[in-house]
């Protein structure tokens, strides 16, 4: 520990002690039977407009939007802001699909998306697969949240691993004891800190660094002198060369974001298709929040001094230009920011395992103390999977843990999205082309590690054919790859006479706005 601030510090303590005592009072918070699936994983499906819209405020921007995309932009540039076209896109495409995820998953008590590819495609093979994705897709997502905190209290004075190890034990502890209430109450007193941040932040630091015309000649200026600690950086605008790789980013992260286990889980806590679609409505604020907090990376670029690495722009920014007492206001917001994420995703992945693991190949007459028991502890062992990633330190730049996770979970895009609309593919060829979609997106991911080129996984892959090179976002190259093979396979599939499975849904499903009467009167409270 060195040069520890002791007003930052009992300023960050403070509000980290109030989301403490927060998550634990969490579990008397609409009170229902924890020791049920249904309450403990989707907090009794209960949550109107308002709160659903913090829940999935601080469910969708977490580490990823404080830490990982300025440093992306510190370390590469322009190349960095597509996130801010891909949270604009995202929202038309889940106004579309989540009120029909929604009804479907509530006429039938679905818990998560592999509970509904089950009852679709009556195939037990291809919820399995659904379910490992999602849970593998959220551990890297998960060690982001973590390496966000870590960071974070690092700038505090503090090194080593111990301040990450108590982070993690009191977000087991919450979640455990909570499910995800404890993420929803917190999320309110999150979004509330970071958002004085973001607005202190954008006005203040310009000021002091001399304006975003200083800030950005400065930035230009130092990058071109010191190529070498920036071998990434493509210039404060896009090169014609990186136009593909910017908008794959931005189209594949949008068509991955609603396939992840815990945006899933954040839209079916809603108590109606309504609250869905004024929340797709509600939710593009973030994204002026997003565009703003990209900036910060230009702006540790200006610094007499700047940080050494991307990973730790926006904490070095904030100790450098704050007050003490600011400071650990900004670094609780942010911690906060990443446990709030960290715990919905470590629920959802819980409510993968229990589900359409467990009780489907080990325990198919549980009853519903233990399925959400079983779920419990899952939630500590995916958070403990989550550690490896930052202990196997992948990759020097923090985001590749997102983007990694992006290239895993759209490959359940065929199944869960074509799958609210039709029944037209066999779910043999899904399945076939899903697992070719995994090894193929992977492959491209590692390509660099397994040939001894390079010491990081990456996000884009190099396809050259002939004299035309297309380096583009590896998740939409593999899931096209994926939805291409399942069109063919489909005809071939039926031919050779594989059997369809029974759909347990009827179209009726799909449109129907259940609204519990007893919730009716909650909507205004949220």
């Amino acid at each position: 520990m060195t040069n520890i601030d002791p007003v930052a510090l009992s300023v960050f303590i403070f509000f980290f002690v109030l989301i403490t005592v927060l998550g634990f009072v969490a579990a008397r918070w609409r009170r229902g039977d924890l020791n049920q699936l249904d309450e403990w994983g989707l907090a009794g499906r209960r949550f109107g407009t308002f709160v659903t819209w913090f829940l999935l405020g601080g469910d969708l921007y977490t580490a990823y939007t404080f830490i990982a995309v300025p440093g992306l932009v510190f370390a590469s540039g322009a190349l960095g802001f597509y996130a801010v076209p891909y949270t604009i896109l995202v929202y038309p495409i889940i106004f579309i699909l989540m009120p029909k995820f929604w009804s479907v998953c509530k006429q039938h008590g679905y818990v998560t998306a592999a509970d509904f590819v089950r009852g679709r495609f009556g195939s037990k093979s291809l919820a399995l697969a659904v379910a490992f994705t999602g849970i593998l897709a959220t551990m890297p997502y998960i060690a982001l949240q973590l390496y966000g905190i870590q960071v974070s209290i690092a700038q505090l004075g503090f090194s080593g691993d111990i301040p990450l190890i108590i982070a993690f034990i009191i977000l087991a502890a919450y979640t455990y004891t909570s499910g995800l209430r404890a993420p929803a109450m917190i999320a309110v007193v999150k979004d509330i800190m970071v958002l004085i941040v973001v607005l202190v932040a954008i006005i203040y630091i310009p000021i002091k660094l001399g304006g975003f015309a200083h800030i950005f000649s400065t930035a230009a200026a130092y990058t071109k002198a010191h190529p070498k600690a920036f071998p990434t950086f493509g210039g404060l605008t896009l090169k014609p060369a990186q136009y593909l790789a910017f908008s794959t980013l931005a189209v594949g992260s949008a068509l991955a974001l609603f396939l992840y286990p815990h945006s899933l889980t954040g839209t079916l806590s809603s108590n109606s298709r309504d609250v869905v679609k004024r929340n797709t409505a509600l939710l593009p604020i973030y994204s002026l929040m997003l565009g703003l907090l990209a900036l910060l990376g230009y702006m540790a670029l200006a610094l007499p001094k700047p940080p050494a690495t991307g990973n730790s722009a926006v904490p070095f920014l904030i100790a450098t230009q704050f007050a003490p007492w600011f400071a650990g206001f900004a670094f609780a917001a942010i911690s906060i920011g990443a446990l709030v994420p960290a715990a919905v995703m470590s629920i959802a992945a819980a409510n993968l395992f229990t589900r359409n693991i467990y009780k489907e190949y080990f325990r198919p007459n549980c009853d519903t103390r233990e399925e959400a028991n079983v779920a419990k502890i899952t939630s500590l062992v995916v958070k403990l999977g989550a550690l490896l990633f930052i202990i196997a330190n992948l990759t020097p730049q923090i985001i590749q843990l997102q983007l990694l996770g992006g290239i895993w979970i759209i490959q359940t895009l065929p199944p869960v999205f074509f799958g609210l609309y039709t029944r037209w593919f066999n779910r043999w060829a899904l399945l076939t082309a899903w697992a070719v979609g995994m090894i193929v997106g992977t492959y491209m991911a590692f390509a660099g590690v397994i040939a001894g080129t390079a010491k990081a996984v990456v996000s884009t892959y190099t396809i050259s054919l002939g004299s035309l090179h297309l380096t583009a976002y590896i998740a939409v190259t593999s899931v096209v790859l994926n939805l291409v093979l399942a069109i063919i396979l489909t005809p071939i599939f039926e031919a050779i006479g594989a059997r369809r499975g029974e759909d347990a849904t009827s179209p009726s499903d799909y449109e129907a706005n259940i609204v519990e009467p007893k919730e009716v009167g909650r909507e205004a409270l949220g």
